[in-house]
């Protein structure tokens, strides 16, 4: 188990297994993902104040680079294996949207190929 701290909400016991974005959503935190966690749409960033792990999947880099995103992390590309803490950037509450996104599946989608964090 792994501790989770989303900034200004609480902390939480998570399964290390557990995607970070499915982990907050269990946890009631109305985090977006609009594309059901498949590294396409962004909207699951996370700002970590600590914890933030040193690998990512391909998938989440190629995305951020493709959109000249920094200093930020996909929820959804991230498995909660050690303590972290967060801030969620994209909420539903104020989005507009009508609901946090698609399902999303427990593995990591696309599969998950790791490079350590540029």
């Amino acid at each position: 188990m792994a501790k989770l701290t989303v900034e200004g909400v609480g902390t939480f016991e998570v399964e290390s297994s557990k995607r970070l974005a499915a982990a907050m959503r269990e946890a009631g935190i109305d985090q977006l993902h609009a594309c059901g966690g498949k590294a396409r749409c962004t909207t699951c960033r996370v700002e970590f104040v600590s914890g933030e792990p040193t690998k990512m999947t391909k998938a989440e880099q190629q995305i951020l680079a493709d959109r000249g995103v920094t200093g930020v992390r996909l929820g959804c590309q991230i498995l909660c294996e050690q303590d972290m803490e967060v801030r969620v950037i994209s909420r539903l509450e104020g989005s507009g949207r009508k609901d946090c996104g698609s399902p999303m599946a427990a593995e990591i989608e696309p599969p998950a190929e790791w490079v350590d964090k540029a």
